[in-house]
């Protein structure tokens, strides 16, 4: 089976081209804009025409997007998100490969959820932020293409090769920081928003399922477990040898090993996880209140219901949250 993978060098795109070349009956061709690409094309600026050509020239069985942006302005996001994609779709339109197309999308694309509930892919989408809404887009394009086409929608992504710049990666980071100066306190914020966390090998395991399946639409992937950042905190400290105090700046204290002091009169500030907000972060989707410091407009709470990534790819999470945090720990601990 011939595989075109879009993004390999990104953070889940490592993880999905690892997967597929562990498959011998794959042979995987990486297109990207890096220089250690098979083939260097730029999705945001090239043309449907010249990737159509290139399509032709290699006539891929499925060609799965792991491409986009996370962070930046509407402007680049939809660029990197909505652009893409509908270069994507027209130049398989304009193919005779008639390649299955495996898009990555997200929970941000669903926006906020009521507390206690899981989100199934028949909730009606509301994302609140530049970044679910220029996913949806592309969401909605591949739905409308005519293509043989799934998206995969996947959930808060964790464990090795966690952006520095996430939550939990400043939450690393900070912890590391701590350790490293001796520091007996460890000052956070913005650990109220409970998020559902899936493995970046268990994402990778679903996209070459559902590149191996005949399911179409939308499936989400996730643990079907929401985790409050404030518990996933305690993990991480449990992990790392951390035997600090935990103060929390704007919620309840932590109920588990590491001992947190609710910080009074301090709601009012940013959520930092540890450190001062960069210039990089203030685009419009950092402006959140300080309890929910992720920048995927979902408000306090996200679960997803998995039962049809069960039911249609025979797929389940293996990986639990505490094995993640602990890869996310090592890599935090080796920098320098």
């Amino acid at each position: 089976m011939r595989v075109l993978l879009i993004g390999a060098n990104g953070y889940l795109g490592r993880f999905v081209a690892d997967r597929l070349l562990a498959d011998p009956a794959v042979q995987l061709t990486a297109l990207g804009r890096g220089d250690d690409a098979d083939v260097r094309f730029d999705l945001a600026t090239g043309s449907p025409g010249a990737l159509t050509r290139f399509l032709d020239a290699v006539h891929p069985g499925v060609v799965i997007n792991c491409a986009g942006a996370t962070r930046g302005g509407a402007r680049e996001l939809t660029r990197h998100n909505t652009v893409a994609v509908a270069t994507i779709c027209e130049a398989l339109r304009r193919s005779g490969c008639g390649a299955r197309l495996v898009q990555i999308g997200c929970g941000s694309e669903y926006g906020p959820s009521q507390p206690g509930s899981s989100t199934a892919e028949d909730a009606v989408p509301r994302p609140g932020g530049p970044y679910g809404v220029s996913k949806l887009a592309a969401t909605e394009l591949v739905l409308g293409s005519g293509l043989d086409a799934v998206v995969l929608r996947v959930f808060s992504p964790v464990g090795p090769g966690t952006p520095a710049g996430s939550p939990l990666g400043r939450l690393a980071e900070a912890m590391r920081r701590a350790m490293q100066s001796g520091d007996g306190e460890l000052k956070l914020g913005g650990l109220g928003a409970q998020r559902d966390f899936v493995d970046v090998r268990d994402v990778a395991r679903a996209v070459h399922a559902a590149s191996l399946s005949a399911a179409q639409g939308v499936i989400n992937i996730g643990s079907g477990r929401a985790v409050r950042l404030r518990d996933a905190a305690g993990i991480l400290a449990r992990v790392a040898g951390y035997g600090g105090a935990l103060n929390e700046l704007d919620g309840l204290p932590h109920p588990g090993p590491v001992h947190a002091t609710h910080t009074a009169h301090t709601t009012h500030l940013r959520a930092t996880i540890g450190h001062p907000r960069s210039e990089a972060d203030h685009h419009p989707a950092a402006t959140s209140p300080a309890a929910f410091p992720y920048p995927d407009g979902c408000g306090a709470w996200q679960q997803a219901d998995v039962r049809t990534a069960r039911d249609r790819l025979g797929w389940r999470p293996r990986i639990n949250l505490e094995e993640s945090l602990a890869d996310i720990w090592m890599e935090a601990a080796c920098r320098i």
